[in-house]
């Protein structure tokens, strides 16, 4: 697969479009944030009407093996905390997703 190299804006906005799919393939109904900035970046509400507010990251590749760097993924904020935010992490070489467990 060939790399484009993209600003740091442009991965987020494709690491959230994908995200976007992904949750709907999972059943959930999303809301985006309608603003660039804040702690969350989406809401999915899934068919019994549980709500889980969402930050999407870009997992970065390490320079040893085949792992992701999860050192981001796993930083919340104090207010994301205080506000139950799961980090939704997304690997731009595989294009795959999966919801980050926190260790707080």
């Amino acid at each position: 697969m060939k790399r484009i190299k993209m600003n740091s804006n442009r991965k987020g906005d494709f690491a959230e479009y994908y995200a976007v799919t992904w949750l709907w393939d999972n059943g959930y109904e999303v809301f985006q944030n309608s603003g660039c900035t804040g702690p969350i970046d989406m809401i999915a509400m899934d068919k019994k009407g549980e709500v889980t507010f969402i930050d999407v990251k870009t997992f970065k590749p390490q320079t040893r093996g085949n792992k992701l760097s999860s050192s981001t993924a796993h930083s919340r904020t104090k207010k994301q905390i205080k506000l139950g935010v799961k980090i939704l992490g997304f690997d731009p070489e595989t294009r795959k997703l999966r919801f980050v467990e926190h260790k707080e």
